[in-house]
């Protein structure tokens, strides 16, 4: 049995806190300096935390091992079964032809491809947030931008900046309930005060998004487009957050924010529509892109590229060419619809406790693998949970199931879709298997508590380095849920010793910990693949990880102000 010593190094929580950092410095500057493919670097900072493990905390070879495996197991399922079922279904719809339908559709909504961005990567993506969550987003949003013109960097940057406000009530609010658990907060509470932090920063993401796509310009251009936006989703987000249902947050913003920009563009049109280039560098799944081409204005009309062309007059003449029926329109949105009615019904009474039921979902030890907290009680990190039939990636599944049909792809078609999928989507499974084990092995030894634990040492500070506890956990395993898990408890015990509100510093942990999403390896990795990319996850990383900090430290100054006289009336 192995139970971790905090200050494991010389009795000093300070330098055994430098050493517990070694993985993350390696994995972030091989990502980012050296330019190293994430799958590689993901390899090499995982043999890192094992020697660290080994060598600083003094855990057993074994144990260190077994740890990583799990973690390695956990990255793939569930995580890495929602993404691949997600992009099947994508690529089951460029086979068929039907999203260059669902891509004409956008386009008609608004010829500028600053707007379509904000629809698709913000309010799109904030949908399939909350329905899926795990990366999703991103896969689909992305490879969408591409669709309509986008050049793949651009893309994937937009997809994963866009991934941030929708991400604490994602996957139906399972962050929420999670840290709800852990840290004994009402989880009501907790979706109050989240849903009075994040709809601050919802208001802003997408005049960001405007400004990666076509600088300040673009932002005074579509100002009233990006305001109504971001206001539209921050006020339902809030409202749903606070006076409706947790679980529905997201989903409902989403659609406000879009039928807001929608109605908008009834009234309004910017005085320039933005083209992002003439001759699109585009890049079929797995493929690779050369060099960027600039943009250019036009003053109107259809010009989004799509995977599969050759240039934009290419395009341009198969559009003209096409007629799209009603029919084939709402064959183009089937699979969405029938994705948000699957997951829906998934969690209607009846049905959601026979998907949860144990005796289909079953839980065990992790083999040979034996482990306790710094405190000494049993670790549940050896658990790990079967959840197969009610998991979002079977789900998606049943999703694709329904799809075949609708859209009247052959099975054989499908089936061969599905396996190219994995060829496509194989350096980032290598990556997010490799990042979860590396996760793994830091929980179970202790170097990420070490790290907490630290932080937390920093008395009234602490409100304000509070979000950065929630963004150190999701940078490194990716997910919101899990960075809950790993600090929610944490955060409590540390408001307590220093005087803080517990529930403002629990809800900090998951509102600090949305903007940890798009710096993290796994969903880098993810981006990368789904736009033809891989292996060049660190231009993306460098692309992102200013918007990162700086919406963090954002988040920190408004947490701040609320545990001061300043918004201390924000607090529920």
């Amino acid at each position: 049995m192995y139970r971790p010593v905090l200050d494991a190094v010389g009795g000093s929580l300070l330098l055994t806190a430098l050493v517990a950092m070694l993985p993350l410095l390696v994995l972030f500057v091989l990502l980012g300096v050296v330019r190293m493919a994430a799958w590689k670097a993901a390899l090499v900072s995982l043999l890192v935390s094992l020697l660290v493990a080994v060598l600083a905390y003094r855990m057993p070879v074994g144990q260190a091992v077994l740890s990583g495996t799990e973690g390695a197991a956990f990255g793939f399922f569930p995580i890495l079964w929602i993404v691949i079922n997600a992009i099947w279904v994508y690529n089951m719809t460029v086979e068929t032809g039907h999203f260059d339908v669902l891509r004409r559709s956008f386009a008609r909504v608004s010829d500028d491809q600053r707007i379509q961005a904000v629809i698709i990567a913000f309010c799109f993506g904030a949908l399939l947030e909350a329905l899926a969550g795990f990366g999703t987003p991103v896969a689909i949003t992305s490879v969408m931008l591409i669709a309509l013109g986008f050049r793949p960097l651009k893309a994937a940057t937009v997809a994963l900046v866009a991934n941030t406000a929708p991400v604490a009530f994602g996957a139906l609010a399972v962050p929420i309930t999670t840290l709800a658990t852990v840290s004994n907060q009402s989880e009501h509470a907790l979706a109050q005060m989240v849903g009075r932090q994040t709809p601050l920063l919802a208001v802003v993401v997408p005049m960001a998004l405007v400004l990666i796509i076509d600088g300040a310009r673009g932002v005074r251009e579509t100002l009233p487009a990006t305001l109504t936006c971001g206001v539209a989703f921050a006020v339902a987000q809030f409202v749903t957050s606070n006076y409706v249902s947790t679980q529905l947050t997201d989903i409902v913003a989403a659609l406000v924010g879009a039928l807001a920009v929608v109605a908008l563009l009834r009234v309004w049109r910017p005085a320039s529509s933005y083209v992002e280039t003439d001759e699109p560098e585009l890049v079929p799944a797995g493929g690779s892109v050369g060099a960027e081409a600039p943009a250019r204005r036009t003053g109107g009309g259809d010009h989004a590229p799509d995977a599969g062309a050759r240039s934009l007059q290419e395009v341009e003449a198969r559009d003209a060419a096409a007629r799209d029926t009603r029919a084939d329109v709402v064959r183009a949105y089937a699979p969405y619809v029938v994705i948000v009615l699957v997951f829906v019904l998934s969690q209607l009474p009846g049905i959601k406790d026979l998907l949860a039921a144990k005796a289909v979902n079953p839980s065990f030890s992790w083999p040979g693998l034996h482990l306790e907290t710094a405190g000494g009680k049993p670790s549940t990190l050896p658990v790990f949970k079967l959840g197969w039939l009610g998991a979002a990636g079977t789900l998606m599944v049943v999703s694709g199931l329904i799809t075949i049909p609708v859209i009247g792809i052959r099975p054989g078609r499908a089936l061969r879709a599905y396996g190219a999928t994995y060829r496509q989507l194989l350096p980032a499974i290598v990556t997010v298997m490799a990042v979860l084990g590396l996760a793994y092995v830091m929980n179970a030894s202790g170097q990420t508590a070490t790290l907490g634990s630290w932080l937390a040492g920093s008395g009234a500070l602490f409100a304000l380095l509070s979000p950065v506890l929630g963004w150190l956990g999701v940078a490194v395993t990716g997910s919101d849920t899990s960075s809950n898990s790993l600090f929610g408890a944490l955060q409590v015990q540390a408001a307590a010793r220093t005087g803080l509100d517990p529930l403002l510093m629990a809800a900090a942990n998951s509102s600090g910990g949305v903007l940890g999403k798009m710096v993290s390896p796994q969903n880098l990795a993810i981006a990368a693949a789904a736009v033809g990319l891989s292996g060049r996850e660190g231009e993306i990383f460098r692309r992102v990880l200013l918007w990162s900090l700086v919406f963090l430290a954002l988040m920190c100054v408004i947490v701040l102000l609320q545990s001061t006289p300043v918004l201390s009336w924000m607090v529920p």
